[in-house]
């Protein structure tokens, strides 16, 4: 980031303001309003945040407008098609490719660290059986920091560095423990002997009774599912992270924080959202009534999985996972699917029809990778601890990119106030 000779000129109450504008390697100037309640006595107000910039990050760039996701500059379908996640795990960590011998050693450390110390188990069968498995991972993810003591001090580096890789190869575990703690059945140990993603579906879908092979068509598609949600900028669970960060809280209580807001339904929900949408429809032949209502501007319904609020034009991730799709439909099939049926339908019709196209509500990411954990055989409530589980790799990234900007504060938004003002206390036989 640079600093420009031009500078934006703000009129208030009779006098004027300088301030200074930045200059990001991409994307639009920034103006810096750091200086400018203390020098002009104002807040700047915008719900949400979004028109201002709250850190300065070289990890992701989005340009929403023209569909581009770069990950550390490298464009996120050459990464998914050409890449892994552990090797997009390491260049988001440390913002380079790794050599052979770099991915080699990350990859190890990852695999001797995916086991969880024994005793958590307890706290697995503290819950109950019906709990939402994103609740289990908010708790066991916010334990860890109770189990792990030597990495959680944010002020050495090599803690830090720890935390990093524990979080990274320990989620998988948690992840799919809450999924076999959902379904009754006995937890599966983590394999050394098995990549990441085939190291996961393993521990969902192995049990003590039988031998369990994963197919690496699904493995393939689940490394792309926790590739295409490794990062995505400051959105709502990363700022989480980086605002609990920011007053020194310790690493696994930041992640668990960012888990606790990725749980809602506004942003990670998506695409259990559209498979509850597609067993709505139902049947192929409803699935004209319901484009119909996608296109009624006086019914509120739309079709969940199409366009994307930051996407304006398309979703750079979904071509990829598209295939994904398509391989793993072929694989399974869909004859005795009817919620898959009506998925490849309603693509087929909406990619056909000139209407989604003049608005460019294209089948985004959430569309593609809800019809892959649907044919893989998880439910919907899986859906998000899997998505939590591929961003922890990003909330780490921007979590210790934080601790090493020496610009860091506390988070402290300000506030509209549009309370009374200050009145008397008035006693209660008196009111």
């Amino acid at each position: 980031m640079a600093e420009t000779e031009n500078t934006a000129k703000l009129q208030l109450h009779g006098k004027e303001y300088d301030l200074p504008v930045l200059q990001p390697s991409a994307g639009p100037d920034v103006l810096d309003i750091r200086k400018l309640y203390g020098q002009a006595g104002v807040f700047t107000y915008d719900p949400g945040f979004t028109s201002t910039a709250a850190c300065e990050s070289a990890i992701t760039y989005i340009d929403g407008e023209e569909g581009v996701l770069l990950h550390r500059g490298y464009p996120i379908d050459q990464l998914a098609a050409k890449s892994h996640y552990l090797e997009v795990c390491y260049l988001l960590l440390y913002g380079e490719l790794p050599s052979a011998t770099q991915i080699e050693d990350f990859e190890t450390r990852v695999t001797m660290h995916t086991m969880l110390h024994e005793q958590m188990q307890y706290f697995f069968r503290g819950f109950r059986r019906d709990a939402h498995p994103m609740a289990v991972m908010v708790g066991v993810v916010g334990a860890m920091a109770a189990f792990y003591h030597d990495s959680t001090d944010i002020n050495d580096p090599w803690q830090r560095e720890v935390a990093s890789i524990r979080l990274i190869a320990k989620m998988p575990t948690i992840a799919a423990w809450a999924y076999k703690y959902s379904v009754g059945q006995p937890f599966v140990y983590p394999r050394n002997d098995l990549d990441y993603a085939a190291n996961f579906l393993h521990m969902c879908r192995a049990v003590p009774a039988e031998p369990y092979h994963v197919d690496p068509i699904l493995a393939r598609a689940m490394d792309r599912i926790f590739t295409l949600h490794a990062d995505h900028e400051q959105n709502a669970s990363t700022s989480t992270v980086r605002l609990a960060s920011s007053s020194g809280a310790n690493p696994f209580a930041c992640i668990a924080a960012g888990i606790a807001c990725l749980w809602g339904p506004a942003h990670g929900g998506a695409n259990q959202a559209c498979l509850e949408m597609l067993r709505e429809i139902g049947t192929v032949d409803r699935i004209p009534e319901f484009i119909a209502r996608a296109k009624d501007k006086s019914d509120p319904f739309r079709l969940m999985g199409f366009g994307h609020r930051v996407y304006k034009n398309f979703d750079p991730r979904a071509t990829v996972m598209k295939e994904s799709a398509d391989e793993v439909l072929d694989l399974l099939g869909v004859e005795n699917n009817p919620t898959l049926q009506v998925a490849k339908e309603l693509e087929r019709q909406a990619l056909e029809d000139p209407y989604f196209a003049d608005k460019k509500l294209f089948p985004n990411v959430d569309f593609y990778s809800g019809i892959i954990l649907e044919a893989m055989g998880f439910p919907t409530s899986m859906f998000t601890p899997i998505f939590a589980l591929s961003r922890t790799v990003g909330w780490i990234s921007q979590w210790k990119e934080q601790l090493s900007d020496p610009a860091l504060k506390i988070g402290r938004p300000r506030q509209l106030y549009t309370g009374a003002t200050q009145r008397d206390y008035v006693e209660v036989e008196d009111r």
